[in-house]
């Protein structure tokens, strides 16, 4: 009987000691993490959210891990903010429009009036969040808020110097892009970006919407002869990256102040990495004939102000919801004016 009691106690002292020294082990392990990209790994814009995941692991002396899922493979674009939500990843990166009219507030953020310079898009659409911290965003950690440069139009086969040049011409877009299509006498046509290569080739559409970077990295210059641009009334897209809820309140105060000093940094590296792709893409077009046309000063006043109802449009919209939409648009204002004399426009010549 003594010696049954004895082993008993054994046991007992060993599946403690046991559970003590998983515990230990547990807290040595690293934190892994999951990372749903829509883009494509080897698009230009991945390279600094990969640059963001390897410094968050070296500031943390590794003890954090992330694995990336790019190109939609573990959520879709569309799907990938709900699929932090609700734990598909521990986190996510993808453009709020792509769900339209989920996030009403940060539309702000994609109506024109920019310049061409991506660190000035990317403060300002981060900055409005940190200054308007939208309920919209509240079901996860918003860990930062980025935006490309501002886009342009490109056309297959027609130059376009005057608004009636763009009169009747099927345009390729979705989003906010469609309505500046539709207010500049252009014919939206909603479509996917990956099929716009085909589209053009074959003559479906005769332009679309897009950034100068898609010259390059979307092979546009193979199908489209020309762009034309005016920052002002290009359109421009805001992405996310976000962490699920309750996994960003599982982190350690000391892991969080980590991952929030990173995030904070890279708003001005994405920024610097747009602008570079942009550049990189206007070269690469040039080099394969595409002709960018600058509008003339007189030229762009009258596409602005044939744009400008969509920003009244906004205003309604949101003071119909009880949310201060000429206030956030105020602000935008403000910002755009600060960084713009902090970051000069990038000039294509």
């Amino acid at each position: 009987m003594k010696k049954k009691i004895v082993f008993i106690l054994l046991v007992f002292m060993f599946g403690v000691l046991f559970g003590f020294s998983n515990q230990a082990l547990s807290k040595n392990e690293p934190i892994e993490l999951t990372y749903s990209n829509f883009l494509p790994a080897r698009y230009g814009a991945t390279k600094p959210l990969v640059e963001w995941g390897k410094e968050i692991e070296k500031r943390t002396n590794g003890r954090v891990k992330i694995a990336f899922f790019h190109g939609g493979a573990l959520t879709s674009a569309r799907d990938c903010y709900e699929g932090v939500v609700m734990g598909a990843s521990d986190i996510g990166h993808s453009c709020l429009a792509y769900t339209r009219g989920r996030f009403p507030l940060m539309e702000a953020v994609d109506l024109p009036g920019y310049t061409f310079n991506a660190i000035v898009t990317c403060k300002v659409a981060d900055g409005i969040y940190r200054r308007f911290k939208p309920k919209e965003l509240a079901d996860t950690h918003i860990l930062y808020v980025h935006a490309h440069f501002p886009g342009v139009i490109f056309t297959r086969d027609k130059p376009v110097k005057k608004l009636e040049d763009l009169k009747g011409l099927r345009i390729r877009c979705t989003g906010l892009s469609s309505k500046i299509v539709e207010a500049l006498g252009g014919t939206p046509v909603a479509m996917p970006k990956g099929d716009q290569y085909d589209a053009l080739y074959k003559g479906v559409v005769d332009g679309t919407t897009g950034s100068v970077n898609e010259l390059k990295g979307w092979r546009v210059a193979e199908v489209a002869d020309y762009s034309v641009a005016w920052p002002k009334v290009g359109y421009v897209t805001a992405f996310f990256v976000t962490m699920n809820l309750q996994k960003w309140n599982s982190l350690p105060p000391d892991i969080q102040r980590i991952f929030t000093e990173v995030s904070r940094e890279w708003v001005e590296y994405e920024g610097e990495t747009w602008n570079s792709m942009e550049v990189e893409g206007y070269h690469f077009g040039k080099g394969k004939g595409h002709k960018l046309i600058y509008l003339s000063p007189e030229e762009g006043a009258r596409w602005e102000k044939a744009v400008k109802p969509l920003a009244d449009d906004y205003i309604r919209a949101m003071e119909a919801k009880g949310l201060p939409g000429r206030e956030v648009l105020d602000y935008k204002k403000q910002l755009i004016e600060k960084y713009n004399k902090i970051y000069p426009e990038i000039v294509f010549e």
